[in-house]
């Protein structure tokens, strides 16, 4: 496996990680069970990177490619990432398994004006084929897209240049009213940003 190939291999593995913890306290913040099972996706595609990663990486030590030090270095900082992986799934099981919420952090999210959404854009939405760029959705709406699912494919951290597509699955957060108006957005029930 080519030095490159590890390299992107290990930072799927982080961004998905990091994008799990953000679902997956979201999903129990916000009693949220579809973003909780998204984490459960997600944490299957983070053993399945990692054991990829650590097959090919034994494999180019027997074949003398990389040195056992440099491997065991990559899939140290991989096995990391995988471990923050299963503490999201855990974290996410808390919602899943409908275990009632700490008084603190009740009250906590009472009192944040930020919400955690997933929403699914209709093919007659006005999203559909243009860029977060265009739309400005971040500052018309208050609502940030931090990721998005095009069918099995994950994009973290979208950017201007980032195009929706029909059936496209945004995450985003911000304020509920700001909410409110991306679900519109993306059911097309509302037509003006």
């Amino acid at each position: 496996m080519k030095e490159k190939a590890a390299e992107e291999i290990v930072l799927e593995i982080k961004d998905k990680s990091e994008l799990m913890v953000d679902l997956a306290y979201s999903s129990v913040l916000y009693d949220n069970k579809t973003i909780a099972e998204e984490v459960y996706e997600l944490e299957n595609l983070v053993d399945n990177l990692y054991r990829t990663l650590q097959k090919k990486s034994l494999e180019d030590v027997k074949k003398g490619v990389h040195s056992i030090d440099d491997t065991l270095t990559l899939l140290r900082i991989a096995h990391a990432g995988e471990q923050i992986a299963d503490a999201a799934q855990e974290i996410a099981d808390v919602e899943l398994r409908d275990v009632e919420l700490h008084p603190i952090l009740k009250m906590s999210i009472r009192e944040s004006d930020i919400v955690f959404t997933r929403v699914q854009v209709s093919p007659q939405s006005i999203l559909c084929g243009k860029t977060l760029g265009q739309l400005k959705l971040a500052s018309e709406t208050g609502m940030m897209v931090i990721a998005m699912r095009h069918r099995d494919r994950w994009l973290y951290g979208p950017n201007k240049n980032t195009k929706i597509g029909p059936d496209d699955v945004l995450f985003a957060k911000g304020p509920e009213d700001g909410e409110k108006h991306l679900i519109e957005l993306a059911r097309g029930t509302s037509q003006e940003i």
